[in-house]
């Protein structure tokens, strides 16, 4: 038996952002990646981990490559017509560092941050 999700109230669905940023750091890379919430999906996401990017990344863990990284995500959203994003950070990110540099440069690209 399959039970379908549960139907969100019209008021609450208003008010939602429907495209939100997450980023991941660990000592190794940089993810960041923009979330469609009422599908759940991937809209876009970008990493130091992709083959295109390591030859151009000399270090993949700095904050040069987290300023690429948001460089690079901005362009693939406005590929995809997404204009504005909300932020959604950790309880443990603050907006300093790496954090700090990924949505310096995607406002720099023009994506609008919520």
């Amino acid at each position: 038996m399959v039970i379908p999700p549960p139907v969100r109230a019209v008021r609450i669905i208003n008010y939602l952002k429907p495209y939100v940023l997450k980023m991941h750091f660990t000592n190794k890379y940089v993810t960041a990646q923009v979330i469609h919430t009422p599908t759940a999906t991937v809209a876009s996401s970008a990493s130091s981990q992709e083959k295109a990017l390591r030859s151009s990344l000399e270090i993949k863990r700095d904050v040069a490559a987290a300023a690429k990284i948001g460089k690079i995500l901005a362009e693939r959203l406005l590929l995809k017509d997404i204009p504005a994003v909300s932020v959604h950070l950790k309880r443990e990110q603050k907006y300093h560092g790496k954090v700090k540099a990924v949505i310096d440069s995607m406002r720099e690209a023009g994506v609008k941050l919520i």
